[in-house]
């Protein structure tokens, strides 16, 4: 797996990360059990700070996708067995929530229930196609 982070970007360098270790994830190019590098590996490697990938990986975990080990740092996590019910049912609220606002975005630039339907469900099938092909 190769991370890559835009210094351009307005989007957060951890997040950044955090993004491409998902799609990562949910493209099955990372599995449970996999290791990801050190912080200090990854930060040397990407030129950033190492609080920056810290952030990451915390996040990450927070979420359920990595657990942290002693011995072996970051590991990708076990999702059906990583995430309490209530874990689960947070992490469906997160993601509704960022439907939602995507949603809200949409509307307001003059897009119809339709076209975000249609819109979102092609980007599903790409996800879901992709994942299934790689």
């Amino acid at each position: 797996m190769v991370l890559e982070v835009d210094f351009s970007s307005d989007e957060p360098i951890y997040q950044q990360i955090r993004s491409q270790i998902v799609h990562a994830v949910a493209t099955g190019e990372l599995c449970a059990g996999d290791s990801l590098p050190s912080v200090r590996s990854l930060a040397a490697d990407l030129g950033v700070n190492m609080h920056t990938v810290n952030k990451a990986y915390a996040v990450l975990r927070d979420e359920g996708y990595v657990v942290m080990r002693r011995r072996s740092g970051a590991v990708i996590a076990n999702r059906l067995e990583g995430l309490s019910s209530a874990a689960q049912t947070q992490e469906r609220e997160r993601l509704a929530q960022t439907l939602y606002r995507l949603a809200l975005e949409h509307k307001a630039q003059g897009g119809s229930f339709d076209s975000f339907v249609q819109l979102a469900t092609s980007q599903a099938a790409a996800v879901y196609t992709q994942s299934s092909s790689e």
